[in-house]
């Protein structure tokens, strides 16, 4: 291990706003260290108070990422669109392949010392049926559902011609990451779905891993002397069953206890995709969301487990009771 980096570096984490990137700048404080975080939208008004340069930056704007890459050693790329809506794709594939291939070129022009690049399973090609994933895979059109995996595919091959041309980088391929983020995005809107008391399930099962241990994994490897890797980041692989009624134990709630056919999920998803088009609202289920629901997923994390022999992941039912709780206080719920 490389014990150089220290609180002193100047480090950019861009995406911050979102749930990893907020775990990620809360580690990263608690290390000392100087952060720039960078945001579109949503401000980081969770790290307002503190020692946060945060700063109203698209990655789609080259000249804005140049002025924020100045001085930095440490680069944390975390943003991206996630989208599964059709109509959508032309900017997903906007923002995560020409707005990492404009971190990457920033990055070089500021002689960054190290990035770590968030990925996804989804880059590696998740519909693999009795087969374990591991990171020797690659994203194909037959092993793929979604444009929003091959958005993450094409963004990983922007961050390897980053390190052909010189760039020290290490990418990250999170499984579904639990925490408590936004109630009504992302993964956490499973906790609200289960706290509504949705009565539906799938037999389908993936790996799912804590916010805090992706940040964690991400801080070790950058302090690593790793290099020029990808490393899945998944903490164990469960039905979606077994997490909804650990997510409903947490609130004590009923479990979910009709479960979807593909029949009538093929149903759901076509009605989604027509009041999307009315009302301008994303679809809650789409036809790649729901091919994953009930494909049977594992991933093989023996690989970060082999590199970071002190690393360790969180229990899922630790981390579906500490995502519950903070969320009732989050949110005041009961």
């Amino acid at each position: 291990m490389n014990h150089e980096s220290s609180g002193s570096r100047n480090v950019l984490v861009t995406g911050g706003s979102g749930l990893l990137g907020a775990v990620l700048i809360e580690q990263l404080l608690a290390q000392g260290k100087n952060i720039t975080a960078i945001y579109n939208n949503k401000p980081l008004e969770h790290f307002t108070a503190s020692k946060v340069k945060a700063v109203k930056c698209n990655i789609l704007d080259v000249i804005g990422l140049e002025e924020a890459m100045v001085g930095i050693d440490e680069l944390y790329h975390c943003a991206a669109k996630v989208s599964f809506k059709p109509a959508e794709v032309q900017e997903l594939y906007k923002v995560n392949v020409e707005g990492t291939a404009n971190i990457v070129n920033a990055a070089l022009n500021a002689s960054v010392k190290k990035m770590v690049y968030v990925s996804s399973v989804a880059a590696l090609g998740r519909i693999r049926e009795d087969q374990s994933i591991n990171e020797n895979m690659q994203w194909t059109e037959e092993t793929s559902n979604s444009k929003y995996g091959q958005s993450k595919y094409m963004a990983e091959l922007e961050v390897w011609r980053g390190i052909a041309e010189g760039l020290n980088a290490v990418i990250v391929n999170p499984s579904i990451i639990l925490g408590p983020g936004n109630w009504n995005d992302s993964s956490t809107a499973i906790f609200k779905s289960v706290y509504n008391g949705s009565p539906w399930y799938t037999d389908g099962t993936t790996g799912f891993v804590d916010a805090r241990d992706v940040a964690a994994a991400m801080i070790q490897l950058m302090h690593s002397d790793i290099s020029a890797e990808r490393f899945i980041i998944s903490a164990e692989n469960r039905s979606y069953r077994e997490v909804f009624n650990l997510i409903a134990d947490a609130f004590h709630k009923k479990h979910p206890s009709k479960k979807a056919t593909a029949f009538l999920a093929a149903i759901v998803w076509r009605l989604e995709a027509i009041k999307s088009k009315f009302t301008g609202s994303k679809p809650l289920i789409t036809r790649e969301t729901t091919r994953t629901a009930f494909a049977k997923i594992g991933y093989d994390n023996s690989k970060i487990k082999k590199m970071l022999p002190a690393f360790e992941f969180h229990q899922l039912e630790e981390t579906i009771k500490y995502t519950c709780t903070l969320l009732q206080q989050k949110l005041n719920i009961q």
